[in-house]
Parts: structure tokens; sequence; C-alpha cells
């Protein structure tokens, strides 16, 4: 086995004495700096190279914290004003995940860069602590590669707030396998629409 594999099997025991000691002492680490932080290198770099990551010029890694939890409904003192369906004011659950909404976050605070993937690094009672890696997709060392330059397009603008991404991909309902039978066509929409549908193939 190589290092980035015993790395992975590490993560993989997350109570064992090392993981246990070692994530301690990074929640306290991640409590003191600031919501948003750049970081010099990947805190788990076996799992950031799986996702995309190169050592090299242009591929930029911030680490940053989202509150846990579910997700109030924002109206106020609990007026709904509505159906009893959509009368629930504390016990919802937002569509996307934690790490999805960190990911839309970095996006927008970072406009000039583009979300590759992100992964996560710590947990404590109160937050959740994600690293995206991102591509500044003017730099050179970007456009010339061509494994890479793909993220470079217009198409690319923003893919962590389109569900493009993986994080994104999973509330969405796609990915392969059969978990992901709902999903067959593009979408949920697509796939009921298709489902759905009156076809009288020999009424034609």
């Amino acid at each position: 086995m190589g290092a980035y594999k015993y790395i992975q099997e590490l993560y993989r025991k997350k109570q064992s004495d090392v993981m246990r000691y070692l994530l301690r002492i990074r929640c306290w680490q991640y409590r003191q700096l600031n919501k948003v932080a750049r970081v010099p290198r990947p805190s788990r770099p076996d799992k950031a190279r799986r996702l995309g990551y190169k050592a090299k010029q242009g591929f930029v890694i911030y680490r940053t914290r989202i509150r846990r939890g579910g997700r109030k409904r924002p109206v106020p003192k609990g007026c709904t004003y509505g159906k009893p369906k959509n009368h629930g004011v504390n016990q919802l659950k937002p569509v996307r995940s934690l790490q999805a909404l960190a990911e839309g976050r970095l996006g927008k605070r970072l406009g000039g860069l583009r979300v590759l993937n992100s992964y996560w690094v710590a947990q404590d009672s109160s937050y959740k602590y994600f690293e995206v890696i991102l591509v500044d997709f003017f730099h050179k060392a970007i456009r010339r590669d061509p494994k890479v330059n793909w993220i470079c397009n217009a198409v690319h603008k923003h893919r962590e707030l389109r569900g493009k991404t993986s994080a994104n991909k999973k509330s969405r309902g796609i990915g392969k396998g059969h978990r992901y039978t709902q999903t067959i066509g593009g979408s949920r929409h697509a796939a009921w629409i298709r489902r759905t549908r009156l076809q009288l193939h020999r009424k034609r």
C-alpha cells in the first residue's frame, strides 16, 4: 500500500485513538480561525487528490464551517399563512446537504474562482468543517492543461449553485446503480414525465 492508502484507511476508522485525538486537536484549531480561511495545503491530501486536486499553480484550498442542525422556516412568529400541510416551522431539514451549502457560500464569496469539489475534515457539536477545492480558471497553468481546462468553459460558471458538484448531485438523486433509479433520464422530474406520459405506439 502507498502512503495515500494508509491515510485513507485511517479516516475509515474515525473512532480509533489516533483519529479521535487528531480530530479533537484540529477542531480546536479550526474554531480559533475565521469562518472562511485559505489553507496552504489540504488537510486530507489523499481525499483532495481523489477529487481532482493537483499541487500546482491555479489550485486553491479554502476551509469553511457550516452551523449544524436543521433549517427553521424563516417566518415571523411562526405564522406561515397557509394550509396545515405547510404549518411546520421547526423540524424541517434543508434539501441540500451542509457540504453543498458550504460550496455555495464559498462560490459566492470567491467569484473569480471555480468550485471543483469539496470534502469533510472535522465536526464538533456546533459546526461541520469542509475544505473546498477551487480553481483559478484564468491561470495559464490551468488553461494549458488538457486534463483540467474543461472548467474554463463558460458553462461551468457557478456550477456549485446549479447542482453540478458531487455533493449537490447526491441531493438531486443522480448517480449510478440500483439506488438511483428515480432519476433515470436526467432528473426526478424528467423520470416522472417519462413514466406518466401516455404513449400510444400503435395509434400513430
